[in-house]
């Protein structure tokens, strides 16, 4: 079973952020981050469960290349993505981070 892959507004922002600080250390980092970014939440509806529950019904999937992780949930025949985080942050203010996010 495929599901559809969906993602929130917030989305948007985190990736930006990601590209910009990639593309002001090396000139073409920041493209070949936003190409990692998609081709890992592309995989993702192809085999969701693949990936651990990280906190509550969260499961994460680690980016190859750049330390950040695409945090996903699972709903219906969905797969709604809800951040994209750098892996060095305060666990616990990405969950909160993650539970003030909406659909």
């Amino acid at each position: 079973m495929t599901y559809t892959l969906r993602f929130i507004p917030e989305i948007e922002e985190d990736v930006i952020n990601g590209y910009v600080w990639y593309e002001t250390k090396s000139r073409g980092l920041g493209e070949d981050f936003l190409r990692m970014f998609y081709a890992c939440a592309n995989e993702i509806p192809c085999n969701p469960l693949l990936y651990p529950k990280v906190y509550q019904n969260f499961r994460r999937r680690l980016l190859r290349r750049f330390p950040y992780a695409i945090y996903f949930t699972i709903e219906n025949e969905q797969v709604i993505v809800f951040g994209l985080f750098h892996c060095a942050r305060n666990p616990q203010a990405l969950n909160a981070e993650l539970q003030n996010r909406e659909k």
